[in-house]
């Protein structure tokens, strides 16, 4: 095993974190997420940024082979170029909110976006019912952009709804929404298939008290909470109203919400490797089902005990 590999695999984390990180094929039961953006604000790059990665959001949710896509970060370029041969003719993209580092990649999702068959649905939840035309024909125009979406081969189509409001589709898949507290809003997102729940909760910032009861009851019993832990107690001090939250405050809604496990998201540009570590660790000491979402790391929501070492999928991918 290479140096790099050995510094990725596990560090006696619980028998919790294997089941939790899989490769294995999936089932029509199996609820599964795979992370190709984890960081928040902007991308980073660089030695320091090797194990956590510096793409910005993006969730590949697949229950059974049913593709839902959260977030259009730049996490959505490298999801892309890794599933040209997995990708359905028609692609429902949730939107949790429109700023920058939650749609920027949006053109650079090869190959669909150069594939004249395909539809791409965008979801908009948090604009009251409005969807994310106007916003992105904004976004991606000069002189911010050099091209108009309308130039792509693939077609776009764009649907408004109210967050709160469960997302209905064509084929029955229902979706659980809720509005969380940030700028301009951001909508939370719950999947359930053959018993599993996830559920993310990006962007957010608590509130005060906490948890609020709404949240609390909208995550109850979840297998898997995802959550925006930006900063830690000692930031947020000084970041009291930017919209985001810390993974204290996520360890006390799981626990609250009798949720199974944890993994934190939307991670500080700023924070390195060594300094996200540390924060697992202090994470774990608290809830041991608890963890720091890896780029392409994969998680069988809700998979049953194993014994084995525990080992992260990017170890068993680099």
């Amino acid at each position: 095993m290479s140096t790099r590999r050995k510094a990725l695999a596990g560090n006696g984390r619980s028998d919790w974190y294997k089941r939790m990180n899989t490769t294995s094929p999936v089932s029509d039961d199996a609820l599964t997420l795979r992370f190709w953006g984890v960081r928040g604000s902007t991308p980073v790059s660089g030695p320091e940024y090797v194990e956590f990665g510096g793409n910005t959001p993006c969730l590949e949710i697949r229950c059974g082979d049913r593709l839902f896509v959260l977030d259009a970060g730049s996490g959505i370029g490298p999801f892309g170029r890794s599933n040209t041969e997995g990708l359905p003719q028609e692609i429902d993209l949730l939107f949790s909110h429109l700023h920058l580092d939650h749609t920027a990649g949006l053109p650079f999702f090869k190959p669909a976006v150069f594939d004249e068959t395909r539809t791409i649905h965008t979801y908009c939840g948090n604009l009251d019912g409005a969807c994310a035309t106007e916003a992105l024909d904004r976004l991606f125009s000069p002189p911010l952009f050099p091209v108009s979406l309308d130039v792509l081969p693939c077609s776009l189509k764009h649907h408004g709804f109210k967050a709160g409001e469960p997302l209905v589709f064509a084929d029955g898949s229902r979706v659980g929404t809720i509005l969380l507290n940030h700028p301009q809003g951001s909508v939370g997102y719950r999947f359930e298939h053959a018993g599993k729940r996830l559920c993310v909760i990006s962007d957010i910032e608590h509130t005060d008290p906490w948890p609020d009861p709404a949240l609390l009851a909208f995550v109850q019993d979840a297998d898997l909470i995802v959550y925006d832990g930006m900063f830690t107690e000692g930031e947020y001090c000084r970041c009291a109203g930017w919209g985001h939250s810390t993974w204290q405050k996520g360890v006390e809604l799981a626990k609250a919400a009798n949720a199974k496990a944890l993994a934190i998201i939307h991670l500080h540009p700023g924070h390195t490797d060594a300094q996200l570590r540390q924060v697992e660790a202090d994470m774990q000491a608290m809830m041991p089902a608890s963890f720091i979402a890896r780029e392409r790391q994969t998680v069988d929501v809700g998979a049953p005990s194993v014994t084995s070492r525990p080992q992260l999928a990017l170890a068993l991918t680099a």
